[in-house]
């Protein structure tokens, strides 16, 4: 296998509520993460995967998990790196996001995780620093910068772009930069160094 191919990329939408802005936030990262031609990129809107609310048994007596959590596993499993585009709830972020992480654990590991935030005053940031020690916990490496929409409804136009298209694009530029450099140094770790066991 090559490790000059693409970094398959999935950009999940963290956010199911109905009237959501983040199609609006992820449509136009994607749209700009789709310039680049080392990114192979795969959308996982969470309102589409129809992941079950209640999580399986964790003994191994839960027989088969539910076709939505098999039918997305692939999808992970395939992507070198990921973007989490997520509002704010309540100073977190989703109910929906965090039972999706949980559902897995091989299919985010030794993998980086980019973030692109939505919200009012603070910008989603709250749930972006949330985010982080989960993914921490799933041995997945969080990249520090991000993309922040503070008070985002006035940040867009009627179109979908950003009104500041210059300082938008330059942090999603930011954060595809460090998200691919780890991607890469990730990738390889995964193919050329098995991974300890814990303890």
């Amino acid at each position: 296998m090559s490790e000059t191919r693409p970094l398959r990329t999935a950009i999940i939408i963290g956010s199911t509520r109905e009237g959501r802005f983040g199609l609006t936030v992820a449509g136009w990262f994607t749209g700009r993460a789709a310039h680049r031609a080392d990114l192979d990129l795969d959308v996982v809107d969470l309102a589409e995967t129809r992941l079950p609310d209640t999580l399986g048994a964790t003994d191994g007596a839960g027989g088969a998990e539910p076709a939505a959590v098999r039918a997305l596993a692939p999808r992970l499993a395939a992507a070198d790196a990921f973007v989490i585009v997520t509002p704010e709830y309540n100073h977190s972020f989703p109910a929906p996001l965090k039972t999706a992480i949980d559902w897995y654990v091989d299919e985010w590991r030794a993998k980086p995780v980019g973030f692109v935030s939505y919200g009012g005053t603070s910008g989603g940031l709250h749930a972006v620093e949330q985010l982080r020690p989960v993914f921490a916990e799933l041995q997945a490496v969080t990249i520090r910068e991000t993309v922040s929409f503070h008070s985002c409804w006035a940040r867009f136009d009627e179109r979908g772009r950003p009104v500041d298209a210059e300082g938008a694009a330059a942090a999603a530029d930011g954060l595809l930069d460090q998200l691919t450099w780890w991607a890469r140094a990730l990738r390889a770790a995964r193919i050329g160094l098995p991974q300890p066991q814990a303890a």
